[in-house]
Order: C-alpha cells, then structure tokens, then sequence
C-alpha cells in the first residue's frame, strides 16, 4: 500500500460524488422549476419548494466533497513524517489509515483503508503520535507500526 494509490483513489471516488451531486441538484431545480410552471395552486408550490430543498441538500453534498477534494490537493504523496499530520498513512494492528478526509471504509487494491478526517475522534486521536504510540479504537487499544 503507497500512499499516492490511496490520494488518487479518494479523489476518483470524491470526484464521483461531486458529478452524482450535481447531476442530482440539476435534475431537483429542473423539477422545481417544471412544478413552478403549473397554474394548479398551492399543491404545486409544495413541489416546487420540495424541489428546491432536494436541490440545496445536493448543493450541500457537493460542495462538502468539493472541499475534501481540495484537502486532497494539498497532500503531498511523497513525504512521510514522524508523526501523524494530515495526510498521514498509517499501518497499525487494527489496520490501515489514512487522516486526511472522511470518506470510511474504501477497498483499495485488495486492502481497506479507513479513510478518516483530522477533526474525526479517531483522527483527532491519531494527530502527533509516533510509530509504536497505542490510541483506542473500536473500544480497543491498538498501536501504530508505520507511518507513510
């Protein structure tokens, strides 16, 4: 497992979020534009306002994988440090982590990687910590081997 297969794997599945989103925001402000067009009364301005939430929640969901994709960007796949930052990958006993954007569980050329944020418990948990310090997960106690 390298660290730059990993960036570039969040970034396909981000940037397949992100057209998912928009393609969802377009078609709810199409419906709720069509809903506006009828005469029929308050029935249709229920749509019409029900299409425009469904738009913002997909707006929302787009932009927050937008800005996990430019978190990404920033990440060098090169450089590893002594202490977990973000953009840190981790081999640990409860397997492989990488803090940077939350996204779970993402199977990665036969192996999973918790792929977690720095301001998530775990994240949080992880920030400074060396190879060989312990943090909890799971309700377990678990220890770092490698950092990349």
């Amino acid at each position: 497992m390298d660290k730059l297969t990993v960036i570039q794997h969040l970034k396909l599945l981000l940037e397949e979020k992100m057209s998912v989103s928009w393609n969802a925001m377009e078609a709810a402000q199409e419906s709720a534009n069509d809903q506006g067009k009828s005469s029929m009364g308050d029935k249709y301005e229920t749509s019409r306002s029900m299409g425009q939430l469904d738009r913002n929640m997909h707006a929302r969901q787009f932009e927050q994988a937008r800005q996990e994709r430019l978190v990404l960007e920033r990440v060098s796949a090169g450089e590893a440090s002594q202490r977990v930052a973000v953009g840190s990958l981790l081999e640990t006993t409860a397997g492989w982590f990488f803090v940077a954007v939350s996204l779970g569980s993402v199977k990665i050329n036969e192996e999973t990687v918790l792929a977690v944020s720095s301001s998530s418990p775990v994240g949080a948990s992880l920030l400074g910590k060396e190879a060989g310090s312990k943090f909890d997960f799971m309700k377990k106690q678990h220890e770092i081997l490698r950092l990349y």
